[in-house]
């Protein structure tokens, strides 16, 4: 079983951020980065002990597809007080890497992580 989640013990309501925090574990295994920083986790939505999670893959072809939806599902479901996930998987609007955090960025080595303006200051 997975860690549990960093501050919920699951005494308290679930939040959207209890989720978010705990799928910093799904990664994009021909990334190495977590799908949160990739930009890839669109939604969350936390209705009672019910969760929807919303995301994409970097393209529709993403041989990585299935395993991510796996993953999503188990670290959710191993939420203390979840009793049931849905996923849904999206192309609305397509992802690009400006979705991504800029740590994401630069550990990929991506180009344009500073914003101009705040060169000219």
């Amino acid at each position: 079983m997975m860690a549990p989640v960093r501050g919920y013990t699951g005494r308290m309501a679930l939040t959207k951020d209890d989720v978010i925090e705990a799928l910093r574990q799904v990664e994009d295994p021909e990334l190495g980065m977590d799908i949160v920083d990739l930009g890839l986790l669109y939604d969350v939505d936390v209705a009672g002990a019910r969760v929807k999670v919303t995301y994409s893959l970097t393209s529709m072809g993403c041989p990585a597809g299935p395993l991510i939806e796996q993953d999503i599902a188990r670290v959710v479901q191993e939420i203390p007080d979840v009793e049931a996930v849905d996923t849904e998987l999206t192309f609305d609007p397509p992802w690009t890497k400006d979705r991504m955090s800029e740590a994401a960025k630069l550990a990929l080595g991506i180009e344009d992580i500073i914003p101009i303006s705040r060169l000219r200051r």
